[in-house]
């Protein structure tokens, strides 16, 4: 076998590609990875916009600024008066960068771990050969391999507003929210989803007036409606200003400030002026330069990479798996493809469940849900049980001092099975872990209420829910 010959050729080191990669090198296969992202000094980034400018910086931030928001305004509650308080945000910055470098660190040396090699650079397909598929690397590194079998894994990037480029200067996207140089007096942020809710939390807790302006007439649509309810009324009373329904006008952008015309729910028209804008209004699939068309490479209308049930293209032996495909935009459904993708390669039957994927708002409180939300469940006219759980009757949250949120479990009326599951609290992205396991052993209300819970504990939400979807729950 020549150097350039591979079994499997990955291209993107995102959540989805590098996994990929490294699943196929432990089932024995010769391994090549591609990918363009580059860090300050030229040199490679791999993990994508999860570990770049998505997932892992975002949450650096996050947290840095709720122990910002913490020392003033919830330490005098546990008795620490702190005076002086500053905020060195180019040493915050530095922080969340350095948290970046490590994880790409991280996946360069689980590379040369499994022995795939790593190339630098784009990859395009350049056609049909007699061992598989030629793919040509351009960028940093330059060379020409080819892989038995190709997996796309290129993500998607942020969606623009119509006429309204990104510069991240002052039209930002994820890259640029979570590299604001100076805290801005007003803050604007098109889009209520996860990214605008999260990168809104950051830049009002370090000090920044921040307004949400979302078209949709919900907040949070995909949410438990009881959940949204609770998330809206808490964000408000942080200090976020939300407003649902809007329409937008021409928005105009100079160096010093963002002009943003637009009618409001009511019909009157509005119209706000911020130092910057964040734009948060999805993602888009990448195929930039994978030279789809010239080898019959298919994309449905809106540029996704057709695939089937197992993340098969349309051509032999090319799968492709994560943002660049349908389904949720999640880093960790990337994971579960990249892996059962690696299995299926090599004849084994790589599984994903798309009914017990969690999600995760990382706000404060945090949000996290999995399964089936009670208005889905009435929509398609399941017969159900609910039950749920204040964090303000749970003994840890009143310690803790954060009782904002609850814990609803939705179980079938006739079996008990957990359709889904629905948290607004503390630490509720951990938490979801124990509904999702229950929900794929399809276990029942009476599973979770009958485990021993350790105590106190947050989780003890979930156990005490779960006695609720029978009305008895113990301490509430």
């Amino acid at each position: 076998m020549s150097l350039t010959q591979f079994d499997v050729v990955v291209i993107g080191a995102g959540p989805g590609g590098y996994i990929a990669a490294i699943r196929a090198a432990q089932l024995g296969k010769t391994v090549a990875c591609i990918d363009a992202w580059q860090n300050g000094q030229g040199g490679p980034a791999p993990g994508g916009t999860c570990t770049n400018v998505g997932c892992i910086p975002s949450k650096a931030l996050l947290q840095s600024s709720e122990h910002y928001e913490q020392v003033n305004h919830h330490f005098v509650d546990h008795g620490i008066e702190v005076k002086g308080v500053s905020l060195k945000l180019d040493k915050m910055l530095g922080r969340k960068n350095n948290v970046v470098k490590q994880n790409n660190d991280g996946i360069l040396y689980l590379f040369k771990k499994n022995k795939i090699t790593f190339f630098h650079g784009k990859g395009s397909f350049a056609g049909q050969v007699d061992g598989g598929w030629a793919i040509k690397v351009s960028g940093t590194t330059e060379a020409d391999i080819v892989g038995k079998h190709v997996v796309i894994a290129t993500g998607s990037s942020a969606r623009e507003l119509p006429g309204l480029p990104f510069d991240e200067q002052q039209i930002l996207s994820n890259d640029g929210a979570l590299n604001i140089g100076a805290v801005p007096k007003k803050l604007g942020v098109i889009g209520a989803g996860v990214i605008g809710l999260e990168m809104g939390s950051v830049w009002r807790r370090l000090g920044a007036e921040v307004t949400v302006l979302e078209a949709m007439p919900e907040f949070l649509a995909a949410v438990d409606t009881q959940v949204a309810k609770e998330a809206h009324k808490i964000f408000t009373k942080q200090g976020l200003t939300i407003q649902m329904g809007v329409k937008l006008g021409e928005i105009k952008s100079t160096a010093k400030q963002v002009t943003v015309p637009y009618t409001d729910a009511s019909g009157a028209e509005q119209k706000l002026v911020v130092d910057k804008l964040i734009v948060s209004i999805g993602r888009v699939p990448y195929t930039g330069g994978l030279n789809a068309d010239a080898v019959g490479l298919k994309l449905d209308e809106r540029g996704f990479v057709v695939v089937d049930a197992d993340c098969k293209t349309n051509l032999p032996n090319v799968w492709a798996v994560g943002d660049v495909v349908r389904g949720p935009m999640l880093a960790h459904k990337a994971e579960e493809e990249g892996v059962a993708v690696a299995e299926r390669i090599v004849g084994q039957h790589g599984h994903v469940n798309f009914d017990t994927i969690p999600w995760v708002i990382y706000t404060s409180p945090e949000i996290s849900w999995v399964g089936q939300t009670e208005q889905q469940l009435k929509a398609s006219g399941r017969a159900y049980k609910a039950g749920s759980f204040p964090f303000l009757a749970n003994g840890r949250a009143r310690a803790l001092g954060d009782t904002n949120g609850f814990v609803k479990i939705l179980a079938d009326a006739a079996t008990d099975e957990v359709l889904g599951v629905h948290i607004i609290g503390p630490m509720a992205s951990e938490l979801i872990a124990e509904a999702v396991t229950i929900m794929e052993f399809r276990g029942a209300a009476e599973d979770i209420a009958r485990i021993c819970h350790a105590h106190p504990t947050l989780s003890e939400s979930m156990k005490e829910a779960a006695l609720a979807v029978d009305k008895r729950t113990l301490n509430f």
